[in-house]
């Protein structure tokens, strides 16, 4: 397997607050992994700096073969749009958008062909069971209806690196399994790794590679 994502000695400190220790980790090509741990163990603060959300206190993120240390802040926009695919607990739906000019926003941002990701759109929505959400406004949505538009707008452009942190806390069962299987299905159609985090030992059991993150450091 060849390497996607490559993590050294990692740190990340909020004022006197580390939340990362010295974090290594490799993550590989067309793979997908679960990465369980306590709370503030530092789970979410990971996915965020390999998203390049933000920048890391030290330590080195590469991700096929770049340094993430040396792009711009216009670089990791561009990075975050053609590159990643986030999916959080919290969905993040601008409230004066509908739901399907909240999917399409990253192809618009990205120069993309709205035509050709519309109907990705509405085929993943089909899966979802959401199709009728589309014309409608975030707030005129359950919480498991928003989660499930935030997954579609996530996946949209078909990202090489799908993270995902807490993606079915607000679904009910056979919604999460519906999601689980959904994100499973397009990475492995779509050769992208996957990368979930979860409390949800359902969820976990259903990846075959596991990190457990404990006090900001990746153990075994």
């Amino acid at each position: 397997m060849k390497e996607l994502v490559k993590v050294e000695n990692l740190k990340k400190s909020f004022g006197k607050i580390s939340a990362l220790r010295g974090a290594t980790l490799t993550l590989e090509e067309r793979q997908q992994y679960v990465v369980r741990g306590a709370s503030g163990s530092g789970k979410s603060t990971l996915l965020h700096l390999l998203a390049g959300l933000d920048r890391p206190s030290g330590g080195k993120i590469w991700v096929a073969g770049k340094d993430l240390a040396k792009y711009s802040d216009k670089e990791l926009g561009r990075y975050r749009n053609q590159f990643i695919g986030l999916v959080f607990q919290f969905h993040f739906l601008l409230p004066s958008m509908d739901c399907l000019s909240n999917v399409l926003l990253p192809a618009r941002i990205g120069n993309v062909s709205v035509d050709k990701v519309k109907q990705k759109v509405l085929d993943l929505a089909a899966q979802l069971g959401v199709v009728h959400c589309l014309g409608k406004f975030p707030y005129e949505l359950s919480g498991g209806e928003q989660q499930r538009i935030n997954i579609i707008r996530a996946i949209s452009l078909e990202p090489k690196l799908i993270l995902c942190d807490e993606p079915t806390g607000s679904l009910d069962s056979d919604n999460t399994d519906k999601v689980v299987d959904l994100l499973k299905d397009l990475a492995s159609h779509t050769e992208s790794t996957l990368v979930v985090v979860t409390h949800d030992d359902k969820v976990a059991r259903q990846f075959p590679n596991k990190f457990f993150i404990q006090d900001g450091v990746v153990v075994n």
